[in-house]
């Protein structure tokens, strides 16, 4: 056996001893002192690879990886194969860290738009906000295939077969708040935001309404919603006894107030 293939594609040659340095490192990693035992372990390796490959075949490195885990475990060294494991994926991690972040051109692409993710959503503009969330995004959306979904989940994502949405950002899609709890006990609860007691006016209960959208709007990827809100309001515009033009020029602020750019990414929050 002569060559391996790198996971870039390049051949380079075969080393035992290499397989052998991971194996005693990883020993030593649970308590191992036997380095000639990792040699001969190492042995073993290259002989499944030989059967598996032939003499002249060329394993990938995971292959090569996977062997070694299939021996130590065949051999009771149930330890130090999790420890191998465990290695491989703290490598694999390092390796996908530093090619996220070795790509310069996520932000050529989200300047020249040459990425279709820069439009999947259709609310946010073309701006600089744009562009902080276009990064960020695409680290969590990492976050989510390594760490989230199951291998298998993550293939089919990644593979086309279909697509996952808002996977830049590490929360709920769309979330449904009551807005009976919010007039009856007031808005608070969220640690350094402002707190108020129940609302006794209209304009007031409007008010109420923009803070706790504006408030909630980051804890989720998709909309915020308040259902049957013209029936709970509508006893605060008897109680203050509003003309149609009195309350017509308070939904006009309402909507106005609601449609402030801030949001991540320059957006008015999705309500």
């Amino acid at each position: 056996m002569k060559f391996v293939r790198k996971r870039d594609g390049r051949l380079e040659p075969f080393d035992q001893e290499r397989i052998t340095n991971a194996i005693w490192k990883a020993a030593k990693a649970v308590g191992g002192k036997d380095r000639e035992l990792a040699k001969r372990l190492s042995d073993q390796v290259v002989a499944e690879l030989k059967k598996r490959f032939g003499e002249d075949g060329v394993p990938t490195v995971e292959e090569i990886q996977d062997v070694v885990e299939k021996v130590l475990i065949e051999n009771g060294h149930a330890r130090t194969a999790k420890a191998y494991i465990l290695y491989r994926k703290q490598h694999q991690d390092i390796r996908e860290l530093a090619a996220l972040l070795s790509q310069a051109d996520l932000v050529d692409q989200y300047l020249e738009m040459e990425d279709w993710r820069v439009k999947e959503n259709s609310n946010m503009s073309y701006s600089l906000q744009g562009l902080n969330n276009y990064l960020s995004s695409t680290v969590i959306a990492k976050y989510w295939m390594s760490r989230v979904y199951p291998p298998n989940g993550a293939d089919v994502h990644i593979s086309g077969d279909f697509h996952i949405h808002e996977l830049g950002v590490l929360g709920p899609y769309c979330v449904g708040w009551d807005i009976k709890d919010l007039l009856l006990t007031g808005f608070g609860g969220v640690p350094g935001k402002i707190e108020s007691t129940p609302a006794k006016h209209f304009r007031t209960a409007l008010g109420q309404v923009v803070n706790c959208f504006y408030t909630l709007q980051g804890e989720a990827a998709g909309a915020q919603a308040f259902s049957n809100v013209d029936t709970y309001l509508a006893p605060f515009i008897r109680y203050d006894d509003l003309s149609q033009k009195e309350v017509e020029q308070a939904l006009q602020e309402f909507f106005f107030n609601m449609n402030v750019p801030t949001r991540v990414g320059f957006q008015t929050p999705f309500t």
